[in-house]
């Protein structure tokens, strides 16, 4: 796997072609969702589903597995999950903000539900997002702090 870019290099990538993820609706047995405060940009500030970046030559077993360990503090293989779709997540910024001449972000988002049974199983890390919430779905509709695309999830749920 050679997924890892220095900052320069992910910088040209991020303005000259889209990114692929894989975005994780974690939902608890009283069907309540994860979501987390972004710390960084793009959405920064917005209650988002965690998720995160499929790097070059990663399969997205590998990838699932990696970025479930990385945003939720364990790992699910994608066989656990139930695939919702495939997105388009558009930002009119980037993660380098002012240091980027073109600095929106396109990304081909594909996503998972998760089922779990208990939430205390769950113990995510803080540096992507600084706190976490199980929020009902009715709260995620009306929230104005719900970014729209996390929204896109729950138009079928």
């Amino acid at each position: 796997m050679t997924g890892f870019l220095t900052p320069s290099v992910f910088s040209q990538v991020v303005a000259a072609a889209p990114l692929i993820s894989i975005d994780l609706i974690l939902r608890s047995a009283d069907q309540q969702i994860l979501l987390g405060e972004r710390l960084n940009r793009p959405a920064q500030g917005f209650w988002f589903v965690p998720g995160g970046r499929v790097y070059k030559n990663e399969a997205l077993d590998a990838a699932f597995m990696r970025i479930t360990k990385a945003e939720l503090g364990m790992v699910f293989n994608r066989s656990d999950a139930a695939f919702l779709g495939v997105y388009e997540h558009f930002y009119e910024d980037s993660q380098f903000g002012a240091e980027q001449t073109d600095s929106s972000t396109h990304y081909v988002v594909i996503a998972y539900c998760l089922d779990i049974a208990s939430k205390d199983s769950i113990s995510p890390p803080q540096d992507q997002h600084g706190q976490y919430q199980w929020w009902d779905l009715t709260s995620i509709k009306n929230s104005q702090s719900v970014h729209r695309f996390t929204k896109d999830y729950f138009e079928h749920l």
